[in-house]
Formats: structure tokens, sequence, C-alpha cells
């Protein structure tokens, strides 16, 4: 099966990361820092969004699409593909606070590891189902 579904959420979350990336390539010319945040905290905050987006993103992307490759349920993707992205927004506007509110960072992290944890659990019991073990 050619995944549809998944692409078009790719797409979004692209968007969104070179938005990330490119406020970090602008702080980086406004502060003339090469490597690192030069001690400027904001650019510090915006270089982990970017990050912290990097580190989880193509994870959830990955099973979302082995998700969709097992013909698993269309509607649950879409509600973990939006959880995620609210998830992600809320984690970039959260960290990029200068006095942040923990709460939306637990908030975000909260919804970025359930959604990766609903999916693994839901390809590996398709997995044990289908004679993994």
């Amino acid at each position: 099966m050619t995944p549809i579904i998944v692409p078009g959420y790719a797409a979004v979350f692209v968007f969104f990361f070179v938005f990330l990336a490119v406020r970090v390539i602008l702080m980086r010319q406004k502060y003339r820092v090469g490597i690192g945040a030069g001690g400027h905290t904001d650019l510090e905050r915006a270089s982990r969004v970017h990050a912290n987006f990097a580190e989880y993103v193509p994870f959830a992307i990955l099973l979302f699409g082995f998700m969709e490759m097992q013909s698993q349920s269309r509607w649950l993707i879409h509600i973990l593909a939006i959880i995620l992205l609210v998830g992600r927004l809320i984690h970039a506007y959260g960290v990029s606070q200068q006095n942040e509110n923990i709460g939306l960072r637990v908030t975000a992290m909260l919804l970025t590891f359930g959604v990766m944890i609903v999916a693994a659990i839901v390809l590996l019991i398709n997995a044990l189902r289908a004679g993994f073990i």
C-alpha cells in the first residue's frame, strides 16, 4: 500500500521544521554567532526547540508511515498526527519563552511521548499477531 495520509502530515511537519530552522538562522545572524548560543538565551532556546523537534518528529512520522502501510485506522493516524502537531506547537511556544511555563513543556512532551508510545504499541501488537515471535 502506498501511504497517502502520512506524506501530507510529513509535509506539514517539514514546513514547521524549516520555520524553526530559519528562526535559528536569523538569530545567529543577528547576534553573529556561528556555533553555540554566545550567551544569548533566546538563541539557545530557539536552537533547543529546533533540535528537540528534529529528535522526536522523524521517529513519529516513521511510526505513522508503518501504521499506514499496515492499513491501520486512518482516523487513528489522523488523531495521532494532529496531537503530535499540537504538542510540537505547544513545545515551540513554551520553550521559546524567557520565563518558561514548565507546564507547557511537560504537556508538550506528554503529548509527544504519548503519541509515539500509542503508535509503537499498535505496531507491536500487529507484529505479534502476524507472527513476529
